[in-house]
């Protein structure tokens, strides 16, 4: 079926609903929304209907279907459970030229109503003409999880200059190039933290200096998560879409990175054990030449970039050389990684403290307040650990956490060859070793950790000491 695409304006016009039930609910909804002067003809309503009735913003026709209902009807929906009664619908109204939509019955409708994107006044409509709705739902979740929620204000913006514009740039040629830079440019980001005034300052500016004005680019801080694609967060994936450069780091897996927009330029600044990683000032120097090309920057980080990422030395080497930034926050490690194993962070019973610490490296260790960090009854999640449990284990025990403290070694936390380790704390880097764990690992002390291996859920079940003995 070909389908002609149209929108209709329904404002003040009146659309008779034959039905009261849920689904009629649904469409009355969006109908109201659209500024419909909704009719519904029906015996009885759903009791939000008849709020609405009551309210005056429907009108209720009470009763069986009767062509009488159709006068002056511009659109009609039927949304009956009885089929003869849409059929009947359906033919008065065709009878009368009306448009009709009977709903889950495409060969009764003469119109369908699609799927909807909305970023008003930009709105996508999906159809399929009745015959895929399950593969609609799915693009439509598809755009949604894609298109900014800034482009709303961005289109009502654009049309309130649209006469300055065409009266400013009279060439179609050079007002394309003045639209292309507007959309690419920095009033997007000034929408999406609210800030309209410096949307049409921006856009004031670009005016003044029409399409071969300088561009100034930005930098978008971003969380990548622990290694799950899923984790990401929809302003995450919005931001890789948009990127024309993305600098990640090596926790920032390969399924991640296959979600960013294809022909953007990808620069690895991660740092390996044991190798010689890019300096930091090497990477802000990195972020600093593409944002002052005009480009979009994407810093993309493993978890979240502000929680032991750099985020904070990034963003203030930003500010202090005037480059536009913003943070879009990943899921942490220790959340995520938790999660995945079967460990809450807090509990009635055993926690109400969560700490997070960093271990990397034995001048760290011996700069952490591990008097507070052994305190009894609280969670200890440490970053970057895998290399220093020994010294982990020694400095807990001497502050009084006790020996037989569970603790949960979470390995490639979240992704499909993730692996869990749990036992006492006083055996942590023995069964570390016997298991060869090897970085990325989060380590979880606290009573806590001795629920992962009743409540673990995701990849191979949690090795414990009873298996390393039985392995012995």
């Amino acid at each position: 079926m070909k389908l002609y695409p149209l929108f209709a304006d329904l404002a003040g016009r009146t659309v008779l609903v034959v039905g009261g039930g849920e689904v009629a609910l649904r469409k009355i909804a969006a109908l109201l929304a659209a500024g419909a002067a909704v009719r519904v003809g029906a015996p009885a309503l759903h009791p939000q209907l008849a709020q609405w009735a009551a309210q005056g913003r429907i009108r209720h026709v009470p009763g069986f279907f009767h062509e009488d209902w159709l006068e002056r009807v511009w659109l009609v929906i039927a949304a009956t459970d009885d089929a003869g009664t849409n059929r009947q619908v359906a033919a008065a109204a065709g009878a009368r030229r009306i448009w009709t939509n009977v709903v889950d019955d495409a060969a009764l409708s003469s119109v369908h109503v699609p799927a909807v994107v909305d970023r008003a006044p930009v709105q996508i409509a999906i159809s399929s003409g009745g015959t895929a709705p399950m593969l609609v739902r799915r693009l439509r979740e598809r755009l949604e999880a894609t298109l900014d929620h800034a482009l709303g204000p961005l289109a009502a913006l654009l049309g309130r200059y649209r006469r300055r514009i065409r009266a400013r740039v009279r060439d179609a040629g050079a007002r394309r190039a003045l639209y292309q830079r507007a959309l690419d440019g920095p009033m997007t980001a000034a929408l999406r933290r609210g800030d309209g005034a410096a949307a049409e300052r921006a856009l004031r500016r670009l005016l003044r200096g029409g399409a071969s004005a300088p561009m100034c680019g930005s930098v978008a801080l971003v969380g990548a998560g622990p290694g799950d694609p899923g984790l990401l967060t929809l302003n995450a994936l919005r931001r890789l879409n948009e990127a024309d450069v993305i600098l990640y780091d090596r926790l920032v897996g390969r399924d991640v990175l296959e979600l960013a927009r294809r022909d953007a330029l990808r620069i690895d600044v991660g740092k390996r054990a044991g190798e010689r990683g890019m300096p930091q000032a090497a990477i802000h120097a990195l972020l600093l030449e593409h944002a002052r090309a005009g480009r979009r920057v994407v810093r993309l980080k493993g978890g979240d970039p502000c929680v032991f990422g750099r985020g904070g030395e990034e963003l203030e080497f930003l500010r202090a050389h005037g480059v536009p930034y913003e943070v879009v926050p990943g899921v942490t490690a220790a959340l995520a990684c938790a999660a995945y194993a079967g460990v809450p962070l807090t509990h009635r019973d055993h926690a109400h403290v969560v700490q997070f610490a960093t271990a990397r490296g034995r001048t760290t260790l011996d700069a952490l307040d591990w008097r507070a960090l052994a305190a009894p009854r609280r969670t200890l999640a440490l970053y970057m650990g895998a290399a220093e449990l020994d010294g982990i284990r020694r400095q807990l025990l001497a502050h009084g956490r006790g020996a037989d403290t569970p603790f949960a070694l979470v390995e490639n936390g979240t992704c499909a060859d993730q692996r869990v380790i749990v036992g006492r704390l006083d055996e942590l880097a023995a069964l570390a070793r016997a298991h060869a764990l090897r970085p990325p690992a989060l380590l979880i002390v606290g009573e806590v950790a001795a629920l992962a291996s009743r409540l673990a859920w995701f990849g191979a079940a949690p090795i414990t000491a009873a298996d390393f003995a039985a392995a012995a």
